[in-house]
C-alpha cells in the first residue's frame, strides 16, 4: 500500500454554532483541524496508508488530538510528545456578503517551539512514497522552517515525491518572508499546489485579467501562472484551484493541472457551502491519491476537484467522504438525489 507522510500542526478549532458571530456566541464547539492533518485524514479515508508527524503536549488536549487522528486510521507513531500547548484557531462562518473570519491563537504551540533533534526524518520517512507539507508550517518560525527543510532534504535523498500546498497566510508572515523561505523549499518540491492568490502573494506571479475579490477567474491567466511556476522551480506538476466567489455561501469551484507541458481543466461545480475550511486540503489529498493510483492527468484533476467539492458540504476541517462518493461525482452524478 502506498504510504504518505504529512508534517504540520493540528489545532483545536473553536467555533460558534451555525452562523452566529463571535460577539453573539455563548458557547463554542470544539473540534480539531490543520492543513497537513486534514490531508492525512482524507488519504486514510481513501484507503491509503497515511502518517501525520507533529509535536503535541503530553496533556489531555494533546492526547485528544492524537485520538482524533487515530479514529480515522492515521498513523500517529511519529508524533513527538512535549511542549505546553496545542495551537487554537477560532472560526466565525460567513454568510451571504459577510466573509468568514479566522483568529489564530497558536503562538508558543508545541510544534512552533519544536527543535530539529525532535525528528528523525530518515526513520519517519522509511517506506514512504510521498511527503506533503504546506506553506503554513514553515510560517510558524525559523526553527520550524529549518525542520521542514531537513524533512525535504531527507525525502529527496530517499527518492520520495514531495508536494507542497503554498497556502499563504498573511497573519503568520509577510509576503517577503514567505517568498524567501518558500523559495528555498521549492528546490525539493515535485508537485506544487496553489489557490488563485498564492503564487502572487508568495512569488509575485500574477494571473492576467483576473480579479479574485470580484469573482473573475481567467483561465489563460492561470495557465501563465502554472507555466511560470514550473519554469522557475522545475516542478513536475502544478495544480491551481479556481474559486469564483459569488458570496460566502455560493462559489463556483474548479481547478487546473499543468503537467508535461499540457493543461487540464476540471469541470466547474456550483457549490452551496456548508463549511469551506479544509477545501484546499481535500483537493490536495485528491490529487495525491489520483497520482499515486496512476490516474491520467484529466482523471486525476477531476477526482481532486470532486473530492474538494464534496468537502464544502461537510462540517469541520476533515473530509468525510469515500472514494466511491468522489468517483460518482467526478463521473457526472451531481444531482444530490437521495441514495436508497
Amino acid at each position: 500500500m502506498e504510504r504518505v507522510v504529512t508534517f504540520g500542526e493540528i489545532m483545536l478549532r473553536l467555533a460558534p454554532e451555525g452562523y452566529y458571530r463571535f460577539v453573539q456566541a455563548h458557547t463554542l464547539g470544539a473540534t480539531f483541524g490543520g492543513g497537513e492533518a486534514n490531508v492525512a485524514i482524507s488519504l486514510a479515508n481513501f484507503g491509503l496508508s497515511a502518517a501525520f508527524v507533529t509535536k503535541l503536549p503530553k496533556h489531555e488536549i494533546g492526547q485528544a488530538a492524537v485520538n482524533k487522528l487515530r479514529e480515522f486510521g492515521v498513523d500517529t507513531s511519529g508524533i513527538v510528545r512535549g511542549g505546553n500547548r496545542v495551537g487554537i484557531y477560532f472560526l466565525e462562518k460567513g454568510a451571504s456578503q459577510r466573509p468568514s473570519k479566522v483568529i489564530y491563537d497558536r503562538a508558543h504551540s508545541a510544534i512552533a517551539e519544536a527543535a530539529p533533534e525532535d525528528f528523525n526524518w530518515k526513520a519517519l520517512l522509511t517506506d514512504a512514497a510521498w511527503f506533503h507539507f504546506t506553506g503554513i508550517t514553515p510560517a510558524l518560525g525559523d526553527t520550524v522552517a529549518a525542520i521542514m527543510e531537513d524533512a525535504c532534504k531527507q525525502a529527496k535523498a530517499q527518492g520520495i515525491t514531495v508536494s507542497c500546498d503554498l497556502n499563504y497566510r498573511k497573519n503568520l508572515w509577510s509576503r517577503e518572508k514567505a517568498g524567501e523561505v518558500m523559495g528555498r523549499l521549492m528546490d525539493y518540491v515535485d508537485v506544487c499546489i496553489a489557490n488563485e492568490e498564492d503564487a502572487a502573494d508568495v512569488f509575485g506571479i500574477h494571473a492576467d485579467n483576473s480579479d479574485v475579490s470580484g469573482g473573475k477567474i481567467n483561465r489563460e491567466g492561470y495557465q501563465g501562472v502554472a507555466r511560470a511556476l514550473a519554469e522557475r522551480f522545475g516542478f513536475k506538476k502544478v495544480a491551481i484551484t479556481l474559486r469564483e466567489s459569488i458570496s460566502a455561501n455560493d462559489n463556483n469551484w474548479a481547478a487546473m493541472l499543468y503537467e508535461g507541458g499540457a493543461f487540464y481543466f476540471s469541470k466547474k461545480y456550483p457549490v452551496r457551502i456548508v463549511d469551506r475550511v479544509g477545501g484546499g486540503d481535500s483537493f490536495g489529498a485528491g490529487l495525491i491519491y489520483g497520482t499515486l493510483k496512476s490516474l491520467p492527468p484529466q482523471a486525476a484533476i477531476e477526482f481532486a476537484v470532486a473530492a474538494s467539492c464534496l468537502k464544502h458540504s461537510v462540517e469541520g476541517d476533515f473530509n468525510h467522504v469515500s472514494v466511491d462518493e468522489v468517483q460518482k461525482l467526478a463521473g457526472g452524478d451531481a444531482s444530490g438525489r437521495v441514495q436508497r
